[in-house]
């Protein structure tokens, strides 16, 4: 991690409407359509593994973690991420994916799910899912990436991906 970059620290509570605010200038009101907000309604963060980066009082990056399954295999969502426009490029986001991971791993957690791009989350130790991974809605199957945490995690993973609250 960059030494000028701002501290990561776990979310608290009195975090989430600064982070709902940096996701939502992040992402717009087009992410209450996508695919992956179906994993988050109705379920809760694990906020001991959502990370928030400050720069004096404000949020300037952000990482939630939610509890799911895909079929019967635990697992966890990664998302939303959001950086502010001033700290992007800078490797924020970056360290913030890889503090989350660190920690669910930490956690007991052996799995983690996401929809994003390959280029950019590939160095950070995802791939692509099994096609047998279904999400509950329209989604790129090249999208969907998965990291293992934990040794064979991801060994005839399959099924649909739904809510574990």
């Amino acid at each position: 991690m960059t030494a000028d970059l701002p501290p990561i620290v776990t979310e608290q509570p009195r975090d989430a409407p600064l982070v709902d605010a940096l996701i939502d200038r992040a992402f717009g009101p087009g992410r209450y359509t996508k695919t992956a907000e179906r994993l988050r309604e109705g379920n809760h963060p694990l906020r001991d593994i959502c990370f928030v980066a400050r720069r004096g009082g404000a949020v300037v990056g952000c990482v939630r973690m939610w509890p799911i399954r895909i079929g019967e295999t635990p697992a966890v969502l990664l998302g939303p991420f959001a950086v502010g426009d001033a700290w992007r490029s800078l490797g924020l986001g970056a360290a913030l994916i890889r503090r989350a991971c660190e920690a669910a791993a930490t956690a007991g957690h052996a799995l983690v799910l996401l929809v994003g791009d390959d280029p950019y989350y590939g160095p950070l130790g995802f791939r692509r899912a099994p096609r047998t991974v279904v999400l509950p809605g329209p989604v790129d199957a090249a999208r969907v990436l998965i990291c293992e945490l934990g040794s064979g995690a991801a060994t005839d993973l399959g099924g649909l991906v739904r809510p574990d609250p």
